[in-house]
């Protein structure tokens, strides 16, 4: 990245990054938590927490829901993000302290974390 030499450049880079994080927010998120007996008992009441906390500190605006068991007990806790026509991701194994890492990378820079993808659905 150039280097900034005016405030006028500053306030230039603001509004696009403020663009493009409003951009990628307004897809009509939609993150689906596992909470079936097997993901309450590996921790997704605590991950759905964390989710919210994290997205209420970002002001990001994505619908949470829950859903029960899909058959993956051993990748519970589940979370899938849905973002628009985007392919539906399904991540295994999150934890609360994984989910300021996962909300940066796929909601804020779009960037899908591939080493805890368990599934995609579409695209």
């Amino acid at each position: 990245m150039p280097k900034i030499k005016s405030l006028e450049e500053l306030q230039q880079l603001r509004q696009q990054l403020q663009h493009d994080i409003k951009a990628r927010t307004d897809k009509a998120t939609t993150i689906t938590v596992g909470m079936g007996t097997c993901g309450i008992a590996a921790g997704a009441r605590e991950v759905m927490h964390a989710i919210m906390a994290e997205l209420e500190n970002r002001n990001i605006d994505a619908h949470v829901t829950t859903v029960g068991c899909i058959g993956m007990c051993s990748k519970e806790p589940l979370v899938d993000i849905q973002q628009g026509d985007e392919p539906r991701i399904t991540y295994g194994s999150i934890h609360p302290d994984m989910v300021p890492r996962l909300i940066e990378e796929h909601l804020v820079k779009g960037e899908v974390v591939e080493e805890w993808v368990v599934g995609r659905v579409g695209g």
